[in-house]
């Protein structure tokens, strides 16, 4: 080689490869630059709607030019009722699990609220908002998010509470030797823990929200009507005027919503809380977004990160293990336990007397309640009660070994996860005529389809959680298992079903309460202008949401809670105390 060809510059530096290498960044940046805009821009077309007068009953435009309208405001619903579900299951999540008298009560309020349907939650909550911002159409908006809220935060409170409950010890003590401030805990040690859990039940919680969205859009309240503009609002006046190109429309947005929703939220989170995996050997297939991986090329996010968020954290955490050094050095335990005793009576006794204040007004409404109507509401529950057993146990046949097969199968797991997920986001009241239309052309009872229809919409809270649990086992478990040469049957005994026996556990808890709470959709459905219904709690609750007969609505909410409680006292709390101490990752 010549010298004049030894000084030629490279022609790397300007091959179209180089090229795209730093223009990317650059068109990252832009990216998330317009994408900033528009949520600005989104959050000021959000508050001027809200803003506006009362309208309770807007007219439904069922044209294809008024459907990204209505996929907005429903999307901004959901997300809102996402982020105040966040919230609520974190704290109370810390509450349940680090408060022990208060433990078992926050538990059992748990269980009550969860099998509480959201046609139950919808007139006193609705009521209650427009009371408090009459004049703006904020109050019915709020009142709509809170009901979508109470469908999607159990099944996360629930998943937060049991990660807590299961952080090994030898970690919980590493943070006490090295005195980590409780926020210092949480960001260091309890939010990794259950970030896994989390992800996927959230997951689970948007799929719930999509099905209670459904519902709240448009809805009667004893002689007033309630129609919101959305996607849930569109599919009812779609399929109660029988126009199928509508509701074809309909469904398609839904399901490019949610395949953006998977590829641009869902799919990032998943391969980013996989780096939280408890684990002592490093799994080389991992989980893997494209969108997470251009997110980090990006030269925005790079440098608020390194130049912002990370030194603000350091002098954060320096900060609050000063002053945890000098609260562990003035304030004695005793006073620290003298103060919490403190705080737990004034709350227990603040909640003594709402409940007995509930309890009054309740038992004045229901006071002329005649005796026929009680034996109509228990053979209902019997009904309902067998159904929901029976839905159960067919979800949970095919989930856990679909499951634990997507789980432990990182290649599968690719392929199947964006499919599962979209799955269960689908709202299921959406299929709902479709599939009841198709079971009763076969000749099965509403009672048959209402089973079928409850599977549906709860076997995902199993699917999901299997999944997580199975990809939560260590692999340096499943590569002895593998040396040692298990046979299949000892492979579940001895590793899978205990190793997801803890996710299993919150996932059959949440299935059963959300296969109740579907009982008043599958037991009680309009379909073309008709009416169908069978004997059940759900369907009584319905009838008695669209007649106004607040009564029969109270009745029927307090027995299915007492059910759900009596079950979860029976069979659910000792199940889940064995999966804190026996099946406890130590």
């Amino acid at each position: 080689m010549s010298e004049t060809q030894q000084a030629r510059p490279p022609r790397l530096l300007f091959s179209r490869a180089f090229l795209v290498d730093r223009s990317w960044p650059i068109v990252l940046d832009l990216g998330i630059g317009a994408a900033l805009i528009a949520l600005f821009y989104g959050v000021l077309l959000l508050a001027r709607y809200w803003s506006g007068t009362v309208v309770p009953e807007s007219q439904i435009s069922l044209a294809a030019s008024a459907l990204p309208r209505y996929a907005f405001y429903s999307c901004a619903r959901i997300l809102l009722a996402y982020l105040l579900s966040l919230a609520f299951a974190i704290g109370y999540g810390y509450l349940a699990a680090y408060n022990k008298r208060a433990e078992a009560f926050l538990i059992a309020t748990l269980d009550i609220l969860q099998s509480i349907p959201v046609m139950s939650f919808l007139p006193p909550v609705i009521l209650a908002m427009m009371t408090l911002i009459p004049t703006h159409q904020l109050g019915i908006e709020l009142g709509d998010i809170v009901v979508i809220f109470t469908g999607m935060v159990w099944n996360m409170a629930f998943s937060f509470y049991a990660s807590l409950k299961a952080i090994p010890r030898e970690l919980q003590e590493a943070c006490k030797i090295n005195r980590f401030s409780p926020i210092q805990r949480a960001f260091q040690l309890e939010l990794p823990f259950a970030a896994i859990g989390l992800v996927w039940n959230s997951m689970i919680s948007v799929a719930n929200g999509w099905f209670a969205l459904m519902i709240c859009e448009m809805f009667n309240l004893g002689s007033r009507n309630f129609r919101l503009p959305g996607l849930g609002s569109y599919l009812a006046t779609a399929a109660s005027m029988g126009d199928n190109h509508a509701m074809a429309r309909g469904l398609i947005t839904v399901v490019v919503l949610i395949v953006a929703i998977d590829q641009l939220i869902w799919r990032p989170l998943i391969a980013w809380s996989d780096k939280f995996k408890f684990e002592n050997v490093e799994n080389a297939d991992r989980s893997r977004s494209p969108i997470l991986d251009l997110l980090r090329r990006s030269n925005i996010l790079t440098r608020v990160s390194e130049h912002t968020l990370e030194p603000l954290s350091e002098r954060m955490y320096a900060a609050l293990a000063r002053g945890e050094r000098k609260r562990a050095g003035v304030l004695p335990d005793v006073d620290r336990t003298r103060r919490s005793y403190l705080a737990t009576a004034v709350f227990g006794t603040f909640l003594l007397l709402i409940a007995a204040l509930t309890i009054w007004k309740a038992s004045l409404l229901v006071r002329g309640l005649p005796l026929v109507e009680y034996r109509q509401l228990l053979i209902g529950a019997g009904a309902t009660f067998l159904r929901v057993i029976v839905a159960l146990v067919l979800a949970a046949a095919w989930t856990i070994p679909a499951g634990v097969m997507i789980g432990f199968n990182p290649r599968l797991a690719r392929i199947a996860q964006p499919f599962a997920q979209i799955a269960a986001s689908f709202p299921a009241t959406a299929l709902f005529p479709l599939i009841l239309v198709a079971l009763l052309r076969t000749g099965a009872g509403l009672g048959l389809s209402a089973v079928v229809l409850m599977m549906l919409s709860t076997q995902w809270y199993i699917f999901f959680n299997v999944i997580a649990g199975a990809m939560a086992i260590p692999s340096d478990l499943k590569e002895v298992s593998t040396l040692f040469g298990f046979s299949r049957i000892q492979r579940w005994r001895t590793l899978i079903l205990p190793g997801i026996f803890p996710y299993l556990i919150t996932g059959l808890i949440t299935a059963s309460g959300g296969a109740w709470n579907a009982s008043i959709l599958t037991e009680y459905f309009k379909l073309h202008e008709r009416t169908l219904s069978t004997v059940g709690l759900g369907a009584q609750i319905d009838h008695a949401t669209d007649t106004g007969n607040f009564a029969v609505l109270l009745m029927a909410t307090v027995i299915m809670a007492l059910i759900v409680v009596t079950i979860n006292r029976l069979l659910w709390r000792p199940l889940n105390r064995l999966a804190e101490t026996k099946y406890r990752l130590e």
